[in-house]
């Protein structure tokens, strides 16, 4: 066993391995969005939930939004699946579970909690790890694995 390289792997990771992670995390996320918003779009259950929740939260026009929101989702999740426009379509997502933070997550934390469970409690809401997957994917790019690394060797060439 070369305990050299399972220290430098266990301290560095492995830049042979970071594509499929990245294929991984897109593929998931984008899988999540893409069924979320078909379930809001298609299913009737699922738009009057997003409707009652956003005439909750008080947010202007609530029908308009919750067929913009739930669009949003479908297409913006099913661009990041296949990795085509994968950037814009994953801040498309991430201004939307912004807004979703600050209108809906945060109200259902526990009011009168220290600044330290406060946090503890915000980086548990989900909304915020997809902000940070989103904020990670634009950075890292869509990989190797998707349409968009296809097309950028096409204009190279």
């Amino acid at each position: 066993m070369d305990w050299k390289r399972l220290v430098q792997f266990a301290l560095l990771g492995s830049s042979d391995l970071e594509q499929y992670a990245i294929l991984l995390v897109r593929v998931s996320i984008g899988l999540f969005f893409a069924v979320s918003g078909a379930n809001k779009l298609f299913v009737a259950s699922g738009m009057k939930l997003i409707y009652e929740t956003l005439v909750k939260a008080k947010v202007p026009f609530p029908h308009q939004t919750a067929y913009f929101v739930s669009s949003v989702e479908f297409v913006c999740g099913s661009l990041v699946i296949v990795g085509f426009l994968s950037s814009p379509a994953s801040a498309a997502l991430l201004i939307d579970m912004s807004v979703a933070t600050l209108t809906t997550a945060l109200s259902t934390l526990p009011k009168g909690l220290s600044r330290l469970n406060w946090l503890d409690d915000f980086f548990y809401l989900p909304e915020v790890l997809y902000v940070l997957f989103f904020i990670w994917l634009i950075c890292s790019g869509p990989g190797k694995f998707s349409v968009d690394y296809w097309l950028a060797g096409k204009l190279r060439s």
